[in-house]
């Protein structure tokens, strides 16, 4: 999936953290709507069309799995990302590609080219 164009969720706790992957995302043309707890992610997902979206796995102590289970029922895909790559994942989630933090913009961009493989 090329990144360009795309309007993508950020859903991440760590002020910091969001900043850097907007960056990223503004680098690869893509609009960043940023997220920072699991109320303001699912508002988002109610009030604008999504392309994707990257999810913190945990986020002020709690799963962003809800998140998911929504863009699952959207068909918007998304990738994860967590400090301890893919460990924390349901089982429902087990093939969702994990980015590690900290990321770079080739990371999030070879996640979301998974999509675009099939």
């Amino acid at each position: 999936m090329d990144l360009e164009g795309k309007t993508i969720l950020v859903l991440e706790d760590e002020p910091i953290i969001a900043m850097a992957l907007e960056d990223h995302l503004d680098i690869a043309g893509a609009i960043p709507v940023v997220a920072a707890t699991l109320a303001q992610a699912h508002e988002a997902l109610a009030e604008q069309p999504l392309d994707a979206a990257i999810l913190d796995v945990n986020v002020h102590g709690e799963k962003s799995f809800p998140v998911a289970e929504s863009l699952n029922s959207k068909g918007i895909p998304f990738v994860f990302a967590s400090g301890y790559g893919d460990n924390l994942h349901e089982a429902a989630f087990a093939k969702v590609p994990t980015v590690t933090k900290p990321y770079n913009l080739e990371a999030i961009r070879q996640a979301f080219s998974r999509f675009s493989q099939g």
